[in-house]
C-alpha cells in the first residue's frame, strides 16, 4: 500500500468510526500524524542525499568565486573583473528579465574552460559534476553539417527539458568557432527577453559560450599596449568588447557568424581572455605542483617555462598554448 493512500485511509475512517470508537480514533489520528512526519522527514533526508534543485545544492558563493578568481586565475585582470560582476549581479536579482549569456573569447590556454568550472563550483555544490549543467562540445555533439536540422530539434528540445526541470540551469557551448554557423540560432527564443515560453521560464538560466574567436584581435590589443611600453593591467574591457564581438560576428567560420544572439544584443558579455605571458606561466607551473600535492619548485617550474614556445616569433612574448599543457609537461620534469 503506498504510504500517500494509507494516510487517505487512515484519515477516512477518522470519520467513520469518532462516534462509536473515540479510543480507536485517537490512535488512528496519531497514526496519521505519524506517517505524516516521516514522509516529510524521509523527503527531507531524500534531498539532502540525493542532488535536487533547492537550495541545498545550489547557492551562489560570492565571496568564493571572487577569491578564485583572485587566487586561481592568472593573467586576466579584465576577465576576472566581468565575471565577477557579471554573475554576481545576476544572482542577486531576484527578477532577472533574460537569462545571464556571456560570451568567453580568447586562445586555448587562456582559462575559458576554468573559469566555467570556477562559476559552477561556486554555485552547485556538486561543481561541474552537478546533473543541472549541461556542456555540449561542438566536434563531439554536433558533428556533421548535413545533421543540422536535427541539431537544432534536438537542442531546443535539451534547452526547454532540463530548465522545466531545474530553471536555475547551466548551458556551456565549447569549441563556439567550430560550430556550423545558423545552429545555435535556434535557441535564440530562450536568450531573449520573454517571461516564458509555453510556459516555461528562462530567465534563471545561465548560458556561456567558450570560443577561439577573436583571439587574434585580443592578442593585437595585448601587443600594442606591450610596444607602446603600456602596462598590461592598463587594458580595459572597453578596449576589447567593441571590436571583438563586431569581430566574432563577421567571422564565417565562428558558430556566432551573423547570428541573431548578437544582432538582437542578447549576449551581455563578450569577455576577453589576454594571451599568458612567461610570468603568467610559472604562476601556473606553481599552482599545478600545489595540485599535484608536490612542494612548489621555482627552479623546476622555470625549466619547464623555458621550454615552451612563444609567439610572435620576434618579441616571444606569449605562450603558444597559455597554461594548457603545463600539467602534462611538469610530470616530465618533476
Amino acid at each position: 500500500m503506498r504510504p500517500f493512500f494509507l494516510l487517505g485511509f487512515l484519515l477516512s475512517n477518522v470519520t467513520a468510526t469518532a462516534a462509536i470508537e473515540p479510543i480507536s480514533t485517537s490512535i488512528a489520528v496519531g497514526m496519521a500524524a505519524a506517517l505524516t512526519g516521516f514522509l516529510a522527514t524521509y523527503q527531507n533526508v531524500f534531498y539532502y542525499f540525493h542532488e535536487c534543485c533547492r537550495p541545498e545544492w545550489i547557492s551562489f558563493n560570492r565571496t568564493g568565486l571572487e577569491v578564485a578568481l583572485d587566487r586561481k586565475l592568472f593573467g586576466q585582470h579584465v576577465a576576472s573583473r566581468v565575471i565577477q560582476k557579471a554573475v554576481t549581479g545576476f544572482m542577486n536579482n531576484k527578477n532577472p528579465k533574460k537569462p545571464l549569456v556571456l560570451s568567453l573569447h580568447g586562445w586555448t590556454g587562456t582559462g575559458k574552460n576554468f573559469v566555467s568550472q570556477l562559476i559552477a563550483e561556486n554555485l552547485y555544490k556538486e561543481g561541474m559534476a552537478s546533473s543541472f549543467i549541461h556542456q555540449f562540445v561542438s566536434t563531439a555533439h554536433f558533428p556533421h553539417l548535413s545533421q543540422i536540422e536535427n541539431y537544432k530539434s534536438q537542442l531546443q528540445q535539451w534547452v526547454k527539458g532540463n530548465v522545466t526541470n531545474c530553471p536555475r540551469s547551466m548551458f556551456i557551448f565549447d569549441e563556439m568557432d567550430k560550430m556550423h554557423p545558423g545552429l545555435i540560432d535556434c535557441i535564440k527564443p530562450y536568450l531573449d527577453y520573454y517571461e516564458n515560453l509555453d510556459g516555461v521560464s528562462y530567465r534563471q538560466a545561465i548560458f556561456i559560450f567558450l570560443s577561439n574567436a577573436g583571439g587574434e584581435h585580443i592578442t593585437q590589443v595585448a601587443l600594442d599596449f606591450w610596444k607602446e611600453g603600456r602596462d598590461r593591467e592598463e587594458i580595459q574591457l572597453q578596449h576589447l568588447e567593441p571590436a571583438l564581438s563586431l569581430s566574432v560576428f563577421n567571422n564565417k567560420k565562428s558558430g556566432l557568424w551573423h547570428t541573431s544572439l548578437i544582432d538582437k544584443n542578447l549576449v551581455d558579455f563578450f569577455v576577453p581572455f589576454l594571451p599568458l605571458e612567461y610570468r603568467h606561466v610559472l604562476l601556473c607551473g606553481m599552482a599545478e605542483m600545489s595540485a599535484k600535492g608536490l612542494k612548489p619548485d621555482q627552479d623546476v617550474v622555470d625549466q619547464m617555462a623555458r621550454d615552451l614556445v612563444y609567439f610572435p616569433k620576434s618579441e616571444k612574448i606569449f605562450s603558444g598554448k597559455g597554461c594548457k599543457t603545463i600539467g602534462g609537461k611538469l610530470d616530465y620534469y618533476t
